[in-house]
């Protein structure tokens, strides 16, 4: 397992996102922070980065969006409003998991029995009102060094 540390600030996020997908080793991507750390945020850039102008919203009360990238898609899921695990098997989360296309999660402990093992994981710590540390977890050999901290400028 490898983990990398990022302090950003707002401004910054463009080009944190596209440092963030260079890392990933795994198309399952959780996104864990409390309520306003920016988790969607992320996502937007993210999503942008990898080639789509689609408008990126929170699915908060959907479940799950769809963005279509460049030769795949990308699903993006926010658990926080499902009331226990039926719900993510009645839309077919199943399904998702065995698409091989992108898939965002947020509020993923709320399916932490379904997750598969193989996932990048990303915690977003707030700082200040402006600053936001931000934690990525991989589990293959494309970051360079443990605990790595950059500060992008």
């Amino acid at each position: 397992m490898k983990t990398a540390l990022y302090t950003y600030t707002l401004e910054e996020i463009d080009t944190l996102a596209t440092t963030l997908i260079k890392k990933l080793d795994s198309k399952v991507v959780l996104f864990n922070g409390e309520m306003g750390a920016g988790k969607t945020t992320l996502i937007k850039a993210m999503v942008k980065a990898m080639g789509c102008d689609d408008i990126v919203s929170s699915p908060t009360f959907s479940i799950v969006n769809e963005y279509v990238i460049p030769n795949d898609t990308i699903y993006h899921f926010d658990f926080y409003r499902i009331e226990d695990i039926e719900e993510a098997y009645n839309f077919g989360i199943e399904d998702y998991f065995a698409s091989n296309h992108w898939l965002f999660i947020e509020w993923s402990k709320r399916i932490s029995s379904l997750l598969p093992l193989d996932v990048c994981t990303i915690d977003i710590s707030i700082e200040t009102p402006i600053n936001r540390t931000l934690k990525l977890t991989t589990h293959s050999n494309n970051l360079t060094e443990n605990n790595v901290k950059q500060q992008l400028v």
